[in-house]
């Protein structure tokens, strides 16, 4: 390695103790990553939790960095296309662009330089650069000058050093260790990144997003339906997630460790919450009903359409038929009527292309305000806006 005026340490990989905590949380989530996903949640609403999830963790990894756009805001903009969509929101309208290619295109594509630059890409895409904004001057290419990190000590490698340092992390990341080391391998390659900080802006947000393909990659993969949020851990409590990139910083195995249990730990329990939503009998009276109540009472929706809603909400599938009681008096035709107005309105959607049975739809509604209420209520955000 070049002679760098920063603490050079050698990447590699640091196995813990067979009786330390760090051993536990690997095996038990490599447990959760083979364990099959099964639950009483519809499979057509639990991905619409999964895509509340990513609008979360596109929120949080740019909240780390100063973007100060509530939750509320950005909801806003996905009701009302009218909604003027600031620098803030473009922020993190690009985060959640590129969790989405990730989830397209990780399990073919291998994480090397090209990736990278892709994904810094689309990270900064049409953001202006320093000091205006959360931009960069190079989009995909390394920095050519020095940089300084916010809330950190370390001193990043030169840039002359920068295409050396990120090889070694690519093939790091590229090498064919057994699966045992997955988990540890992607905590180690988000201090290494965060150590290089190969780009003049925007490697905070590129790095979060490195490490969900890293987990992606190795099976916890999200086709299936378990919900990843790596930021989760970060945001929740920024000054640990700097603390432990300082521990780490020093290179020493004891560092290393600490931080990589930090990153397993707060994964483990992240995984663990968010798959209680697959138990349908709690989304149901925790979130969903309270959710249509909080529509109701602040006239998002009408008595008929909540009515409809909380027979849906209590069937999770529903055909005409089982909505005509509702309607006394009121022929088939109405019936079909109150069930078209709702698929207008995005509040249900077929369970399947060409059938005539629906499930609830609240990914892009006014219902989804107070899912979100009801889901901070319960604990299920990692970040919160301020009263």
């Amino acid at each position: 390695m070049p002679d760098a005026k920063f603490p050079h340490y050698e990447l590699k990989l640091i196995e813990p103790s067979f009786d330390s905590p760090l051993t536990d949380l690997i095996i038990g989530l490599d447990h959760l990553r083979k364990k099959k996903l099964v639950g009483s949640t519809h499979p057509k609403v639990f991905f619409q939790i999964k895509h509340i999830f990513h609008t979360l963790e596109s929120i949080g990894s740019a909240r780390i960095e100063g973007n100060n756009t509530t939750i509320a805001e950005y909801i806003e903009t996905k009701l009302d296309e009218s909604v003027n969509v600031s620098s803030g929101m473009k922020e993190i309208q690009n985060i959640e662009k590129a969790m989405g290619f990730i989830e397209e295109n990780i399990k073919e594509y291998p994480i090397n330089r090209a990736w990278i630059s892709e994904m810094h890409k689309m990270v900064v895409d049409g953001l202006l650069p320093p000091p205006d904004g959360e931009g960069d001057h190079s989009p995909g290419q390394y920095r050519k000058h020095q940089v300084a990190i916010t809330k950190s000590k370390h001193i990043p490698p030169e840039c002359l050093s920068i295409e050396e340092y990120m090889n070694e992390l690519t093939n790091f990341i590229q090498r064919e260790d057994s699966s045992k080391y997955d988990l540890l391998k992607a905590a180690i390659a988000h201090h290494r990144f965060a150590w290089i900080h190969p780009f003049g802006n925007g490697n905070g947000r590129t790095v979060r997003l490195l490490t969900y393909a890293m987990l992606v990659k190795v099976g916890f993969n999200v086709h299936v339906g378990r919900i990843v949020n790596p930021t989760a851990i970060f945001c929740s409590k920024r000054d640990d997630y700097y603390k432990y990139l300082s521990l780490a910083d020093r290179g020493t195995r004891e560092g290393i460790l600490q931080w990589s249990e930090y990153v397993l730990k707060g994964l483990k329990e992240e995984i663990e919450k968010v798959d209680r939503l697959l138990d349908y009998d709690f989304l149901k009276k925790e979130i969903l009903l309270p959710a249509t109540n909080h529509s109701l009472e602040r006239q998002y929706i009408t008595e008929a359409e909540a009515k409809v809603l909380r027979r849906v909400i209590e069937k999770q599938v529903v055909q005409a038929g089982d909505l005509k009681e509702l309607f006394p008096g009121k022929v088939d035709a109405e019936v079909s009527r109150q069930i078209r107005k709702l698929i207008d309105k995005k509040m249900l959607v077929p369970e399947k292309e060409g059938t005539r049975k629906y499930v609830l739809r609240f990914d892009n509604n006014f219902l989804l305000r107070g899912v979100m209420k009801s889901l901070d209520k319960k604990g299920f955000l990692p970040i919160r806006d301020e009263p």
